[in-house]
């Protein structure tokens, strides 16, 4: 059974920086596409950035120039670097792995908590 896991989330103040963690397991391959989504209170759930095998990455307006997405060198791990953190980033941060040629639906991580205070 596929499972997402997230850690490092926590409470920061505004210009601090978080390292977030994904583990995904139960798979014999390596996911191509994986990602980082953020969800705020009584928003939607965003995007944040998203990575491919060969290092392709993609930001979020809002994330790009602070946010980095890099691959661990452990199979199907993802990290997400937050640096010069703004309240505006306070969500719950999911990990992903989309539905697509590898995986027949999309899977989601429980969620880590990212609080950043003013």
């Amino acid at each position: 059974q596929v499972r997402l896991v997230e850690s490092g989330g926590g409470l920061v103040q505004a210009g601090g920086s978080l390292r977030l963690s994904c583990a995904a397991s139960g798979l014999i391959f390596s996911i191509n596409t994986m990602a980082w989504y953020r969800q705020a209170p009584g928003k939607q759930r965003e995007l944040v950035a998203t990575i491919t095998s060969g290092g392709p990455t993609n930001y979020a307006a809002s994330v790009k120039g602070r946010f980095t997405i890099s691959r661990g060198n452990v199979k199907n791990t993802v990290y997400l670097q937050m640096d010069n953190l703004k309240p505006e980033d306070t969500a719950v941060y999911y990990c992903n792995a989309p539905r697509g040629p590898q995986l027949d639906r999309v899977y989601w991580g429980q969620g880590t908590q990212v609080t950043v205070s003013s």
